[in-house]
């Protein structure tokens, strides 16, 4: 998450997103960066919210303009499986490899998820407590360009997005009875990307 006081912004990092390429690009600009362990790099609109918008508002005496990318479901999940599949995970609870795609998906969609497939939700993160999209913009990860130009008009910044933490190929086929599961059992992830305007 990255905080720009002067600029009335909070950049939330949704993960799979390209939020590390992102962090590293625009560097020292924020006035307050949140970058590591994960769950705090990653912090939820909700978490955001209840702990840190009081203290932001406060600073700057205003609400804050909050934007985040959002990914294609099917694709979200997919970058999670690759990114699970690295070497350095074999072997270990959270590790995809030697599993299919579709292995992965059904063990997202258990009520109990298998830690390999307990990765979130988009519309979770990107929403308030009570389900209300959280975000003043949104914007496509296949059209993270948009997003780039919005940045550079708001922060007066030329931006060049480096490809950084780029997950290893793996097939990505998925059957398409499991497609039609995750479609229903995750509608709001679906209705809001594809809200987003292109």
């Amino acid at each position: 998450m990255l905080i720009f006081i002067k600029e009335r912004l909070v950049l939330f990092a949704t993960p799979k997103t390209a939020s590390t390429s992102i962090e590293t690009t625009l560097q020292n600009l924020p006035s307050m960066k949140l970058s590591a362990p994960p769950v705090v790099k990653h912090t939820a609109y909700r978490r955001y919210k209840r702990l840190l918008e009081p203290y932001v508002v406060a600073i700057i005496d205003d609400t804050p303009d909050c934007i985040a990318a959002f990914r294609e479901p099917v694709d979200w999940l997919g970058s999670w499986y690759r990114y699970r599949g690295r070497q350095s995970l074999i072997g270990e609870d959270s590790s995809t490899y030697g599993i299919t795609f579709d292995q992965f998906v059904a063990g997202y969609l258990q009520d109990d998820q298998p830690k390999y497939a307990n990765v979130g939700s988009q519309s979770m993160f990107v929403s308030a407590k009570n389900g209300t999209l959280g975000m003043s913009h949104l914007f496509r990860y296949d059209q993270l360009d948009t997003m780039v130009t919005f940045l550079e008009n708001r922060l007066n910044k030329r931006i060049k997005l480096p490809h950084i933490n780029v997950s290893p190929k793996a097939d990505l086929s998925l059957s398409p009875d499991l497609l039609k599961e995750f479609q229903n059992a995750y509608a709001r992830d679906f209705e809001i990307y594809h809200s987003i305007a292109e």
